[in-house]
């Protein structure tokens, strides 16, 4: 079994309204998600195209076309299509959802069906595609899988949204289908109409009446190759005892050539329902040996289902409106012929007339009346009124001895072949993870003989068994082959380089590629942009199963460099400080008059702190030292004045008073009439 894998959509919101919950099924053109409608509070199936598909702009101008054709429908057997849009690279369609399970999980779980179940089954799905039949739309694909069955017992055709206008072009030159039910004139690429879907609602009644297709082969062309040059057989050859007018139903629904099948699904309905109100309940009711549908909860529903519909006009025609109607010998006035010769009556013989209220009879009426003239025609032929001799009694009784003794003989090998010998019925044993030779043994102990059949298994070790067609448990007769299928092991597929592009693109090519996203860790990478992938594991190309979890290291870019301060130390210890760092230092050509930082030192840098990328630059300013000031010479003037001026001029000054400075005039000065720093100490003496 495929182990379950990670998807990016789930847990996001598309196109601002449809919050994606989970997966509910993957196709070859598209993933399906069971979303809640944010706008309306309802679930929805969201079905998203697989990204080649969204990619093309033609494909989306066609999917747009048929998305507006199949939301025109309203009909309680079709899956409404409820909006279609683009979000980015997202291209999806949003449909009805519909709770439960499909016809195929039904034919897998039961195998073939009951006439009675299969045609209450395949009614709502005819009616479903005359009515879009009516509205000048064919499906193009159905099929087992596109037809819905709810948890409440209602049956809808879904995937609408692969249907095309009757009036467009259809012949694209490309099979958009299954090409198990797929018709001969798509096939050889010529257009579709409705018939085509006729015929693979026959095909579909065929697997649903037999539990197999009709046609089987190693390649999709194989069967497609069947289908354009064989003609489909009798349901009653694979499963005996089936009423002929369902071997006659089958095939004409899937006549090669579509002017002998129905015209469109309100033609094939109207028959269908005829045949149903015209079978026995022994021939609704016959079940096949494999058949699993006894007493199963769908049979009973199926069963209310018919007995309902008989009130409701859209599930079933009364007797009343059917325009073939059932003939009975007492509404009928036939001319009935004798067996042996004229002039006696034959049940047998009828031919056909006009209906008591003056109607003809419908065609297949007509057919089957004309083929029952035929066989009674044929046997009266063969049985003469009298012998054409008398004979010897003696020789009449030693012929009679001798058949008798035949057919005792006759019935005694059939009771041996059928009781004891290969037609015996036998129960397939359980040879699954057994060996080849384990598995045959096994078999023929059970009376089969077995053709092994070599097949891919995500679960069993290769070179055991997995299984045996008919599954085991089923009662077959023992002449009856039985394929064996041994694992090849896991289908391996290679892996994608995800190395160079963006984390969101890496989710995207592993959900293309069915695989799964493992541990994402980040990485520190001077030339590789943040959000990029680094590397993978396993590695590009390496050959693993669908589900597997693939690491990536994905670029958290260069690493950030704390910024040293060099405030304070030389210009060219500065420096080295920052190449060290993995910095780049520049030093600004203007230099500043600093009073604290020394000549030559760094007073300033940009920036001052926070972190760079290697290699980035930090701009540092270097001081020349304190200003210098002209000290000039305040000998002879007051001291109180001289202060006040060397003060303002950015000097402190130092008083020395003698004889307690009585003047108060300067008599000396040190420094006088030379420059100095700022901030330095002039000497004052005062007298």
């Amino acid at each position: 079994m495929q182990e379950p894998t990670q998807d990016h959509l789930i847990g996001t919101t598309v196109d601002g309204r449809y919050s994606v919950r989970s997966r509910l099924a993957r196709g070859g053109m598209s993933t399906v998600y069971l979303a809640t409608d944010q706008r309306l509070e309802r679930d929805v199936a969201l079905k998203v195209l697989h990204p080649h598909l969204a990619n093309d702009p033609t494909f989306l101008e066609r999917l747009s076309r048929e998305a507006k054709a199949a939301a025109s429908l309203s009909h309680p057997h079709i899956v409404g299509v409820l909006d279609q849009g683009e979000d980015g690279h997202i291209a999806y369609l949003v449909m009805e959802y519909v709770k439960g399970h499909t016809l195929r999980d039904t034919l897998n779980k039961q195998g073939p069906l009951p006439p009675r179940l299969a045609l209450a089954l395949i009614d709502p799905v005819i009616e479903g595609l005359a009515a879009a039949h009516r509205s000048g739309l064919i499906h193009r694909d159905v099929k087992p899988e596109n037809v819905l069955i709810a948890d409440d017992g209602r049956i809808k055709v879904g995937d609408f949204g692969l249907a095309r206008a009757i009036s467009a072009n259809t012949s694209t030159g490309a099979l958009i289908g299954t090409v198990a039910y797929l018709a001969p004139e798509l096939v050889l690429g010529q257009p579709a109409d409705a018939r085509s879907d006729i015929y693979s609602a026959g095909i579909m009644l065929y697997e649903m009446l037999t539990g197999k297709q009709p046609y089987a082969g190693d390649s999709p062309i194989q069967v497609a190759y069947q289908h354009v040059n064989a003609v489909v057989g009798r349901p009653s050859d694979a499963a005996p005892g089936l009423a002929e007018d369902l071997d006659e139903l089958v095939q004409w629904c899937t006549a090669a050539d579509a002017e002998n099948r129905p015209v469109d699904g309100t033609a094939l309905l109207t028959e269908l329902r005829h045949i149903r109100t015209t079978l026995t309940d022994e021939e609704l009711d016959r079940r096949q040996a494999s058949s699993r549908s006894a007493g199963s909860p769908l049979a009973a529903a199926a069963t209310t289902h018919l007995d309902t519909s008989l009130s409701n006009p859209t599930e079933t025609i009364a007797a009343t409106a059917s325009p073939t109607e059932f003939i009975s010998h007492q509404s009928n006035p036939t001319t009935i012929m004798a067996a042996g010769g004229p002039g006696r009556p034959s049940a047998g013989a009828i031919f056909p007339g006009n209906h008591q209220d003056g109607r003809q009879p419908g065609k297949r009426e007509l057919k089957r009346l004309e083929r029952q003239e035929s066989k009674d025609r044929a046997r009266a032929a063969a049985t003469p009124s009298r012998p054409l001799r008398e004979g010897n009694p003696r020789r009449r009784g030693i012929i009679w001895t001798i058949v008798i003794v035949l057919l005792a003989t006759l019935a005694a090998s059939a009771g041996w072949f059928f009781g004891m010998g290969p037609g015996s019925p036998g129960t397939v044993p359980d040879v699954k993870n057994k060996t080849v030779a384990e598995a045959q043994q096994l078999l023929r102990t059970a009376g089969f003989q077995s053709e092994p059949k070599d097949v891919f298994d995500d679960d069993i070790l290769a070179g055991l068994a997995v299984g045996t067609e008919p599954e085991s448990g089923a009662e077959v007769r023992k002449f009856q082959p039985v394929t064996l299928f041994v694992s090849k092991g896991a289908q391996l597929f290679p892996l994608p380089g995800l190395a160079g592009v963006t984390l969101d693109e890496a989710k995207i090519a592993l959900n293309t590629a069915e695989m799964a996203l493992g541990d994402v860790t980040e990485a520190f990478d001077e030339k590789v942009p943040a959000g990029v992938v680094l590397s993978q594991d396993p590695a590009k190309g390496t050959e693993v199963r669908h589900g597997t979890p693939v690491s990536l290291v994905v670029s958290k870019g260069p690493q950030p460099i704390p910024v040293p301060d060099v405030r304070g130390l030389a210009q060219d210890a500065a420096v080295k400080a920052l190449q060290e760092a993995g910095l780049k230092a520049v030093v600004a050509p203007e230099t500043v008059n600093d009073k604290t930082v020394p000549k030559g030192a760094v007073v300033s840098q940009l920036p001052a702190n926070g972190t760079l990328i290697r290699g980035e630059a930090v701009t540092l300013t270097v001081s020349k030292g304190p200003k210098l000031i002209k000290v000039p010479s305040f000998v002879g003037k007051q001291s109180a004045e001289a202060e006040r001026e060397l003060k303002k001029l950015g000097f402190k000054v130092e008083v020395n008073k003698v004889l307690g400075g009585f003047f108060g005039t300067v008599r000396d000065q040190n420094p006088v009439n030379t420059e100095i720093p700022e901030d330095s100490v002039v000497t004052l003496t005062v007298v």
